[in-house]
């Protein structure tokens, strides 16, 4: 191939991604800007209310475009959410304790070290189970999800209503799907939600 059709490398044609600089806020540290970032859990931004999952929340001022991340910490018994169905892929990784998974009217239970996949449409929700906490990290796609009318949907689920995270009947609409639930609120990391 003559040298003047040869594509640039990728580094060399790329500008420079700038570090966005993490800012405390009242419930922890949060990125400002667009720009990687290296920021502890421990030290992150949390929400959560009582009797529902801690969820550390590592986005700032600005979303992630592509992926949402999460670290959620599940007592026995609180789900992650309501049992539901994305247009993206979603995946977890149980990273401590036990939890059970509901999906597609099934039950799993799953141990340290077990990983989800949820291609798009799989119907679904976790569960904390055992006789401690467990940790859970969710990893999804942003790309039909995000500001879509079409994202998803929460589905009427007899093994999910056993647990207590089904809706009385299907919708879209996450207020509707949690109206019997306290909103999570801005909250600091707490001593003890994730292992040593």
């Amino acid at each position: 191939m003559p040298e003047s059709r040869r594509a640039a490398p990728l580094a060399d044609s790329l500008s420079m991604v700038p570090e966005a600089p993490l800012e405390p806020t009242d419930h922890g540290l949060a990125p400002k800007g667009d720009g990687w970032f290296v920021l502890n859990a421990r030290e992150a931004q949390w929400r959560h209310a009582e009797g529902r999952t801690a969820i550390c929340h590592f986005e700032g001022d600005v979303d992630f475009p592509q992926l949402g991340i999460n670290v959620s910490v599940l007592q026995p018994g609180e789900a992650m959410a309501m049992y539901h169905w994305e247009a993206d892929q979603e995946d977890f990784l149980v990273v401590s304790g036990e939890a059970l998974l509901i999906v597609e009217g099934e039950e799993r239970p799953l141990r340290t070290w077990d990983f989800v996949h949820c291609p798009a449409g799989t119907k679904h929700t976790i569960v904390g189970a055992g006789d401690g906490r467990s940790v859970v990290i969710a990893v999804g796609a942003r790309d039909r999800s995000v500001d879509n009318p079409d994202w998803g949907g929460y589905t009427v689920d007899e093994t999910a209503r056993r647990h207590g995270v089904s809706v009385g009947e299907d919708t879209t609409v996450p207020d509707e799907a949690y109206a019997q639930f306290e909103r999570r609120r801005p909250a600091r990391y707490r001593d003890g939600w994730l292992p040593a």
